[in-house]
């Protein structure tokens, strides 16, 4: 067998090919969840509904859910937006159903943490399950709003504040 130099070579090229391909099938988990969001729908039973905007992006985005005993019975979203928004709001209502109220806050935060802090951050994409292919968003921070947009409606609807969520200031 061949070591030294020529060795770690290969390695690290192998390395960036995987590195590649996960980035590949994060991008393909993107595209099929702006394709076919799931929950997408108005929920006309919903106990908590929020309205969120992102101006940058136009992103407008509402989500309902269903509280019985602090435990999200369902949850659904509808709206217009890029497909970074959809996406990330496709992936909440499948991370969410069934979660306690204090799971989605608990979940939200790390979410945050992981878009806004990327890989020297506190959560670690590997620990988020199938929410981790949102972690390449952060190598592009015009485009974290779109992500969290949801996730902070989400909050909204949880704390009933009865106000737009938006990603900017309104004046």
């Amino acid at each position: 067998m061949k070591t030294g130099r020529g060795g770690a070579e290969i390695r690290k090229r192998a390395g960036a090919r995987v590195g590649t391909d996960l980035k590949d099938l994060y991008q393909e988990v993107i595209i099929d969840h702006n394709r076919r969001p799931r929950n997408f729908r108005k929920m006309e039973d919903a106990t908590r509904t929020a309205d969120g905007f992102n101006p940058l992006c136009g992103d407008q985005i509402s989500i309902y859910v269903k509280l019985s005993d602090n435990v999200i019975e369902d949850v659904a979203f509808h709206g217009v937006g890029c497909a970074i928004s959809k996406a990330s709001a496709s992936l909440l209502t499948t991370a969410l159903q069934g979660k306690s109220r204090e799971e989605a806050t608990a979940l939200f935060k790390q979410v945050r943490a992981m878009l806004t802090d990327g890989p020297a951050g506190s959560v670690m994409p590997e620990s988020m399950g199938k929410l981790a292919v949102l972690s390449g968003v952060w190598e592009f921070p015009m485009r974290i709003k779109c992500a969290t947009l949801a996730w902070h409606t989400l909050m909204g609807a949880l704390e009933a504040t009865g106000e737009r969520v938006t990603t900017e200031e309104e004046t």
